[in-house]
């Protein structure tokens, strides 16, 4: 459908500030989920506008029709590959295993090397409520602050979180701008790896030396109480109710999480060397991220699920249960699908690339500047690369984008919407419970940490998006 090109310009742009200002209002002041707050603002943009009324509604169809079919079984595939993982033991065996191998001196950089490998099948959350008593172990032994280890454990995790597909955080915004997801994976890696060093060890090494957090006992309990959420819940197993299971293998579980990425980026690397040209077909329909992450789910269930004890009606219940947030997490992504069918086809993605681009201002930078405003504004991370990815893909200049500078752009909208963690962001509030720390000493730990990784990832995609 072609944008209208009679909508007055100013009226334009005041009808969008308005509609973003009620948006940010609903959310922040009035507590409306994300979902219904973002479908409101991007309608009454329309509606201030002067778009027809069918033309609104052709926006919503569209909006959510072609923003869903691109991650919705991504989303609930990797929900449940990560369940599967979690109620497995797996992450544990390789945090742990990994920890040995580099010995208490370097077991930072081990845990930040586990984070950012969890994080990319297993939500946030979940994986450090997993991994945490590991970290408190090694205070304990060590007679170090917390933070030393759980800094570079929260990094990696906040760096598999955001940068690294199959986590739906990337998987949305390379749907919404179009961009292949074998490059997002490549150069999200370059610029999570950057991010995970700085932000890690380097970052925790300060913070265990200026701030000392001891190690806290009751783990359970104070994970337990804050950390209230469907994605948690999905861990409860008859694992947890203390039936005997045998644990997988590091290398087992090391080789489950690489198979969907490194077939997708197969079939990337496939579509430019000729010496894959035979195989390309098949590379190329192996390296589907919706088949990828099926291979890996079955893999998971077979290798980390029958194999280790688990039942088929047990399996069955963990995968269901995982994906009680998926819902929410689609709901609020279409809308910002809808949210950037409005502002193209109102004409206003033209409208901004334009002032853009006579600002001379390189679309990376502004991809990170709209994604942190929203961030710091909203405090979730999701809504923030929801709605930066509509306002991005809304402007004609991204057309014409490399997909390597599309996949930088993509690396930069991760890093906008992970940096200035606050107040209003629950994982700033489950950190602080977890750890046992106050606002202030949290505000300069884990604040700073996260601004770290969203910078530092920003910085990096920035220079690759220069030789692009």
């Amino acid at each position: 459908m072609n944008e209208i090109a009679a909508l007055d310009p100013t009226r334009l742009v005041v009808a969008a500030l308005v509609g973003l200002v009620i948006l940010l209002v609903l959310i922040i002041r009035f507590k409306v989920p994300a979902m219904i707050a973002i479908l409101v603002g991007a309608v009454l943009i329309g509606l201030g506008s002067g778009m027809p009324f069918d033309q609104i509604v052709s926006a919503v169809d569209d909006g959510v029709g072609n923003t869903l079919k691109g991650i919705a079984l991504l989303v609930g595939l990797g929900s449940m590959f990560g369940a599967i993982l979690e109620i497995s033991g797996g992450a544990k065996v390789l945090a742990e295993t990994l920890v040995d191998k580099f010995g208490d001196r370097k077991a930072a950089w081990a845990l930040a090397i586990t984070g950012l490998v969890i994080a990319i099948p297993v939500f946030f959350d979940a994986g450090l409520i997993i991994l945490i008593p590991l970290a408190f172990s090694l205070a304990r032994r060590t007679g170090r602050s917390t933070l030393y280890y759980a800094i570079p454990l929260l990094a990696g995790l906040a760096v598999g979180h955001a940068f690294i597909p199959p986590t739906p955080g990337p998987v949305l915004v390379a749907a919404m701008l179009g961009v292949d997801l074998g490059r997002v994976i490549m150069v999200g890696a370059v610029c999570g790896v950057a991010a995970m060093i700085v932000a890690g060890p380097i970052w925790g090494a300060y913070c265990g030396k200026k701030y000392f957090v001891p190690a806290r006992e009751a783990v359970e309990e104070s994970a337990a109480e804050a950390a209230r959420s469907p994605q948690s819940a999905a861990a409860k197993s008859p694992q947890s109710t203390g039936a005997t299971r045998r644990l997988p293998s590091f290398w087992t579980v090391a080789i489950i999480i690489l198979i969907p990425l490194i077939l997708i980026i197969l079939k990337s690397v496939a579509g430019v060397v000729d010496a894959l040209a035979p195989a390309r077909k098949i590379i190329g329909f192996l390296g589907e991220p919706f088949v990828a992450l099926t291979i890996a789910t079955i893999a998971a269930m077979a290798l980390l699920g029958y194999r280790n004890g688990y039942s088929a009606a047990e399996l069955e219940k963990v995968m269901t249960r995982s994906l009680e947030p998926v819902g929410l997490i689609l709901l609020v992504t279409a809308c910002g699908g809808v949210l950037r069918y409005i502002l193209q086809y109102s004409g206003l993605g033209g409208i901004i690339g334009n002032a853009v681009a006579s600002a001379s201002f390189p679309m990376v930078i502004v991809a990170f500047l709209v994604a942190a405003l929203v961030r710091i504004s909203v405090g979730s991370a999701t809504v923030a690369m929801t709605m930066a990815a509509g306002i991005i893909a809304a402007m004609p200049e991204v057309a014409g984008l490399s997909p390597t500078h599309l996949a930088c752009i993509t690396a930069a909208i991760a890093g906008g919407a992970t940096v200035c963690s606050h107040f209003n962001d629950s994982g700033f509030w489950l950190v602080r419970s977890l750890l046992g720390m106050d606002e202030k000493t949290t505000l300069k730990t884990w604040t700073v940490m996260e601004t770290l990784v969203g910078c530092t990832g920003f910085l990096v995609a920035l220079i690759i998006s220069l030789f692009a």
